[in-house]
């Protein structure tokens, strides 16, 4: 584990607190107007898809504003849809706002366009995607949950003129699901993010990367639906663990610790979900950050997010290679990639190395944020949000 001095943000509360009536002075303080409409703030979507898009945005000299809006707004959101040149309804599923925002924008010309960020539009994959979320296949209710929220976000996606999203996979996934253009719009930190994982950071390097002498394993789960994605790498874990004492797992978010694990307890350290800024200081703290996945077309779908995360504070990533981390991840220079039967080998490799990647760190580090930062996506995000489709 790293030493890091660095203290939590204590105070740190979420950034998207304001009032309806300052989101619509700097929505409305463009030559071009873009309303997005997100169901109801959260440290997830809301955050990558939304909130990101409107900071990078006021940052610029685009001409371009934005705003985001919900529609606990209630009846100032038609006063919002009147004045924006574009609406971008971000995983909003179908109900009767939403039908009245699109039919509203629509008979006064504007551009509608769609934010979705993992492929939960088609029923058709409901059952593969169920299964790689360890849902419950026995319980009704899961079916009757699932297919209603595929379904209704499907129907609010056809009803948009286009869509955004995150990779060229799943962009075009949802082309051949609507036949319309979807622009990619890459997941990135905002300012508040790389402020503070620079200042974790730049402690790591000047103390040299200095470590205790044991050798953290991070998985950082997010949400309670990565229980198959994890197990994938828990006999590779198990091994390490029996063969290294100085090796230690830490688990943040929403997972339960897997039977073959529990005789690794006292060994094991299981922290609760974190806030997007804090995390980035219990990253910092591992040498090793995992990210497997099962291999089907949902996973590949999704972005790479866990990667720059990492990266961004110095600490390397061993990822399955699904389409967006085999493009993010060079096998030896910024990361490892593994198969799912590699996964012993490649955790072996990262161990035996911990001393000598200091220059992989450096280059991980100068990958993610030049990368997957507002600046370099801003053209992404003028280009789809001014288009006319």
């Amino acid at each position: 584990m790293f030493f890091v001095d660095t203290p939590s943000v204590h105070h740190h509360s979420d950034p998207w607190t304001e009032d309806f009536w300052t989101r619509f002075a700097a929505f409305r303080s463009g030559s071009h107007r873009v309303a997005y409409v997100y169901e109801k703030a959260d440290n997830s979507t809301f955050r990558y898809r939304v909130y990101n898009m409107v900071q990078t945005l006021a940052d610029s000299s685009s001409g371009v504003s934005a705003g985001y809006f919900f529609p606990s707004d209630g009846e100032k959101l038609e006063m919002v849809l009147k004045l924006a040149d574009t609406v971008v309804l971000c995983r909003m599923r179908y109900e009767a706002t939403v039908s009245r925002s699109i039919a509203l924008a629509r008979s006064m010309g504007k551009t509608i366009l769609y934010d979705v960020d993992d492929l939960v539009f088609d029923t058709d994959l409901t059952h593969l995607i169920l299964g790689t979320l360890a849902q419950d296949f026995e319980h009704p209710g899961v079916w009757d949950h699932w297919f209603a929220y595929i379904s209704r976000i499907g129907t609010a996606l056809r009803m948009c003129d286009a869509a955004i999203t995150t990779n060229p996979q799943l962009a075009k996934k949802i082309s051949d699901f609507t036949d319309k253009p979807a622009f990619v719009v890459p997941n990135y930190m905002n300012r508040q993010q790389l402020e503070f994982s620079e200042t974790l950071y730049e402690e790591k390097r000047r103390r040299a990367f200095q470590r205790n002498g044991l050798f953290h394993v991070g998985y950082f789960s997010g949400t309670p639906t990565h229980k198959r994605d994890f197990e994938m790498a828990v006999p590779a874990l198990t091994a390490l663990l029996e063969r290294y004492e100085q090796v230690r797992l830490l688990i943040v978010g929403y997972l339960s610790l897997p039977p073959a694990l529990e005789r690794f307890r006292n060994r094991i350290e299981i922290f609760p979900f974190h806030d997007f800024v804090n995390l980035q200081r219990v990253i910092s703290l591992v040498e090793i950050n995992i990210v497997p996945l099962v291999d089907n077309v949902f996973t590949n779908c999704k972005s790479e997010l866990k990667y720059f995360e990492a990266a961004a504070v110095g600490t390397l990533t061993i990822s399955s290679p699904s389409s967006t981390y085999a493009a993010a991840i060079s096998h030896g220079a910024n990361g490892w990639l593994s198969s799912s039967i590699e996964w012993g080998v490649v955790l072996d490799e990262a161990l035996a190395r911990v001393e000598q990647c200091d220059a992989m760190r450096q280059t991980a580090r100068e990958h993610a944020v030049s990368n997957y930062c507002g600046s370099a996506v801003l053209n992404a995000i003028v280009d789809a949000t001014t288009s006319k489709v």
